[in-house]
């Protein structure tokens, strides 16, 4: 029987949770998850709740430190929870729980399911069959059986959408694990990610950002090199999709004809995420990254040539195994002269299973800690000045939702430019809904956001500002979820806003 015949045979809709942590390809993943329940009768649970809906999935991460401390942390909070409420389930999923797989039973035998990365699709499966046999059900894949776009999804915007054009990475780099858990790369047909595009359209998406593990290798599986540029100009003929965006590329994989394509396609934004990890080319060998620091500031500088008011930004490792003081300050020389406009840091920390864990020479923990408070105060200082030559310009923003903490204390709201970096703007008299774009003039510039306190300048109301209005009033009719066994429920904490691009390893 399935989850909603047995939904409608008690008369209760069960409610779920999901809590994601991680990389981008985790959160679209939990827009997945949350379609497939939802596909089997499950309702979201309603705002605030803390572990109270009928079911909790813990979407995980194996690439962030502590992760599995965290992971159990959580698990044991809700343990006394399902003690007391016969009928609540458990589930753990993603690269965690691909690479952990019976330990997580063994230490919270409470957990009901355990699913991989490659199999998702299963969930609702797993958790019918765990209640039926009243044990854990622990199914793992070693291979993706079926790509994953194919699935019921629950996007969490109405304007903007994740769009997967592959999944695994084929790059052996030694601080990362992800290649082991998420598989070999394999890419979406062409005409898939663009019917996936066109269709999103049609829905009122307006944003797309194409996501892959090593997004710009994109091409590998048929050998055609030139397969990105090519995807990026085709997104350029989709009428209605304003912006096009994507995450996260690998310096190895690019080339010129990205950097035409980008430059000549009008909806694909100034913006680019490019991982260096490393300025030392001793670091990038150890790491195993197939570029050195004269490669990588070439590309900056071919990019800058071609869209002058790009925005660029990074992810960095620091304190790697073996590296010097020589080797961080070729770092620092990078960030100085590559001037990206943010930079995700990261202090370096073994992660199980990766040939960097086993390295000779860790760099001690108080080290890393100075060298990295030392990266940050240098990019700070980089991203004010960056951000103060936005003073005076005047931008297209699309207007976000729930961006801006303190927007209702200062009667603004937030968007986006189309370099993609947030801006505050005072709230117009005429309605303006997420989605719609409106067009200010940057007054005031901090490190990690603009101000824009004049006068909006024009509101330009939009097929996905129709889509959120439409949405949200949909949202606002469906009945809440009756959870078994308790009086109320509330709802997740909303998906979280990922720090960088990918795990961090890209």
């Amino acid at each position: 029987m399935s989850s909603i015949d047995r939904s409608r045979e008690v008369g209760v809709t069960r409610s779920y949770e999901i809590r994601t942590y991680g990389c981008q390809m985790n959160v679209h993943d939990s827009e997945r998850l949350a379609g497939l329940l939802e596909d089997a009768g499950y309702v979201r649970a309603p705002e605030g709740s803390d572990g109270d809906a009928d079911v909790v999935v813990f979407n995980t991460c194996a690439v962030r430190e502590n992760a599995d401390n965290r992971l159990y942390g959580n698990l044991g909070h809700l343990a006394p929870k399902k003690a007391k409420r016969p009928g609540m389930q458990i589930a753990v999923g993603g690269c965690l729980a691909q690479k952990d797989r019976d330990t997580i039973v063994k230490r919270a035998p409470y957990v009901d399911v355990v699913f991989g990365t490659h199999n998702i699709g299963k969930l609702p499966v797993l958790l019918e069959r765990a209640r039926v046999q009243e044990e854990a059900q622990v199914e793992i894949a070693e291979s993706l059986e079926a790509f994953p776009s194919t699935l019921p999804t629950r996007r969490e915007s109405a304007y903007a959408a994740w769009v997967s054009i592959s999944v695994g990475c084929n790059n052996t780099c030694t601080f990362c694990i992800v290649p082991a858990l998420r598989g070999k790369e394999k890419d979406r047909r062409t005409g898939d990610i663009l019917a996936e595009i066109e269709a999103l359209v049609g829905e009122g998406v307006s944003e797309i950002t194409l996501l892959g593990q090593n997004v710009n290798a994109y091409g590998s599986d048929i050998g055609d090199r030139e397969a990105f540029s090519k995807l990026l100009r085709a997104c350029g003929n989709i009428e209605g999709l304003e912006r096009v965006r994507f995450t996260s590329p690998h310096p190895r994989d690019f080339t010129d004809d990205v950097i035409a394509a980008m430059a000549e396609t009008p909806n694909v934004m100034p913006q680019l995420h490019m991982p260096l990890q490393s300025g030392s080319d001793t670091v990038l060998k150890a790491m195993r990254r197939s570029y050195r620091q004269e490669r990588y500031l070439g590309i900056i500088e071919k990019v800058r040539a071609a869209i002058p008011h790009a925005a660029i930004t990074t992810d960095i490792i620091v304190g790697f195994p073996g590296e010097t003081e020589e080797d961080f300050e070729q770092t620092l020389h990078v960030v100085r002269e590559a001037r990206f406009a943010q930079a995700f840091t990261f202090q370096y920390s073994k992660r199980p299973g990766t040939p960097a864990a086993e390295m000779e020479n860790q760099v001690p923990k108080e080290v890393v800690q100075a060298r990295y408070e030392r990266l940050v105060a240098l990019q700070e200082e980089i991203s004010w000045e960056e951000n103060k030559k936005q003073v005076g310009r005047t931008l297209e923003l699309m207007v976000a939702e729930g961006e801006g903490r303190k927007d209702g204390a200062t009667h603004r709201l937030s968007g986006r430019a189309p370099d993609n970096r947030l801006v505050h703007f005072t709230k117009p008299d005429q309605d303006v809904r997420p989605g719609d774009v409106v067009t200010v003039e940057i007054t005031y510039a901090a490190p990690h956001h603009l101000l824009a306190e004049g006068a909006v300048l024009d509101v330009r109301r939009t097929r996905a500002g129709d889509a959120w209005e439409k949405r949200t009033a949909a949202e606002a009719a469906k009945p809440a979820g009756v959870m078994l066994g308790l009086p109320k429920i509330g709802v997740p904490e909303p998906l979280p806003v990922v720090a960088g691009s990918g795990c961090g390893c890209d």
